[in-house]
């Protein structure tokens, strides 16, 4: 009967040690890691018998970092999905600006803009009004321009329901401005 030595195919360690020590005669490495470079580009392991495993348990370590520093990005990009929070509302009062008359009229106003910057209506069909919302601090204006046809038209400024100004513009090109004052605080 043949011995269970002699049918069983050597171990993939083994088979390494092997391939190193049945190397032809003639071509020999420069040195030992240049023999170990050789084998590790033909998918063989690069680990000799004495170093145990060494070499898999830096692997798994390896392996490790590179699934938490994925799952890390992933929780990252989950987590950064949500809304941002919205910025605190400033405190408003209600401005109505009007304006009456006859004749081509352009109509510059401030509404709810934090930055100062005002809304322009073009060719604008009088009668007009309009209530908008303008953060406490910021003075409301409105400022009326007649057409080279010119005419007369007039402004009126009120604040929470409270007449403040009126101003009239004639003739060719006419302007008018109505300003009034909005205190940084609620009353």
């Amino acid at each position: 009967m043949p011995s269970k030595e002699s049918t069983e195919s050597p171990e993939p360690e083994e088979m390494f040690v092997e391939t190193l020590h049945t190397q032809a005669p003639d071509a020999e490495p420069a040195d030992a890691e240049a023999a170990n470079t050789e084998t590790a580009d033909t998918g063989t392991a690069n680990k000799s018998p004495d170093k145990g495993t060494d070499g898999s348990r830096a692997g798994m370590a390896i392996a490790a970092a590179l699934l938490l520093a994925c799952g890390g990005l992933v929780g990252y990009g989950v987590l950064d999905t949500e809304e941002k929070p919205q910025a605190p509302t400033v405190p408003t009062a209600a401005v109505t600006y009007e304006v009456t008359g006859e004749g081509p009229v352009e109509i510059s106003y401030l509404g709810r803009d934090e930055d100062g910057q005002a809304t322009v209506v073009r060719d604008a069909k009088l009668p007009w009004k309009q209530t908008v919302q303008v953060p406490l601090g910021k003075a409301p204006t409105v400022a009326i321009v007649l057409g080279e046809k010119g005419g007369q038209a007039a402004c009126t400024l009120a604040i929470r329901g409270k007449h403040v100004q009126r101003a009239t513009a004639m003739n060719e090109f006419g302007r008018a401005t109505c300003a009034g004052e909005l205190p940084a605080t609620e009353n």
